[in-house]
């Protein structure tokens, strides 16, 4: 009887710097060791990342939902804004996965303009999209949203949920508070984010807000108008300066 062997199925690599995520049990505060090599990992995070993107070049950043998919409206409406960005001569700047990640990466890929992705380790392994130049994971939400906006002068809210929502309200409450400066942001999608835009009105009208914050964003379908809108902010307010590419941390060029 002729036998067989079944070839053991090779387990996935993982990044030494991104540990799997422990199981986390309810026993209160934890050891002072145990949170200063929290507090080490995460700067080591935020060190790794410091060097992979340092040489991005300004870059506009593009928020939205994992789930659409190519032929979807929103996908490929994302990636005539790549193409755009790319044209302006910024690069674009994900969280580096699927959907309307990829489809913007993929429109500046594509269109000779430089991509960059910044994606997270999750339980259901979010995959790197393959339109990207250069790409950085993360194993913490916080460590991500701080370097997608570090690097951008311009922010494009696409359709999305929960994180598209967090990533939103995040930024424009650190331009609000002008942690940031005055950068424009675009929130594209008048349908879908109309019942969001009536209740930020909603927010102004008992106090809430400012008035004057409904003024740093602009809501619109067209994107030569989102375009305009970010082109006319940059070049009123931004030259380009050229600057010596010095490395300290071996950066990656």
């Amino acid at each position: 009887m002729e036998s067989t062997t079944q070839e053991t199925p090779k387990k996935e690599k993982q990044d030494p710097i991104i540990p799997p995520k422990e199981h986390i049990y309810l026993e209160g505060p934890k050891s002072r060791g145990y949170e200063l090599g929290f507090a080490w990992k995460v700067f080591r995070q935020f060190l790794m990342g410091f060097r992979c993107l340092h040489f991005v070049g300004p870059c506009i950043t593009v928020f939205g939902s994992a789930r659409f998919r190519e032929g979807s409206e929103y996908y490929e409406q994302a990636r005539v804004f790549g193409q755009r960005i790319a044209a302006l001569g910024f690069t674009t700047m994900t969280g580096g996965g699927p959907g309307i990640m990829e489809a913007a990466n993929r429109g500046a890929f594509e269109s000779g303009g430089r991509s960059v992705g910044c994606n997270i380790r999750l339980p259901f392994e979010q995959v790197a999209n393959k339109y990207l130049h250069t790409s950085v994971t993360f194993e913490h939400f916080f460590v991500r949203k701080t370097l997608l906006i570090k690097y951008s002068y311009a922010f494009i809210i696409m359709p999305g949920g929960f994180g598209t929502m967090d990533e939103f309200f995040e930024t424009l409450t650190l331009v609000q508070t002008k942690t940031l400066t005055t950068f424009p942001l675009v929130l594209f999608g008048k349908t879908f984010y109309r019942e969001l835009w009536e209740a930020m009105q909603d927010m102004a009208a008992k106090g809430t807000i400012a008035k004057e914050d409904m003024n740093l964003v602009l809501l619109t379908d067209d994107a030569d108008e989102a375009m305009e809108h970010i082109g006319r902010y940059i070049r009123a307010n931004y030259k380009v300066r050229p600057r010596r590419r010095q490395w300290w941390l071996f950066e990656k060029q």
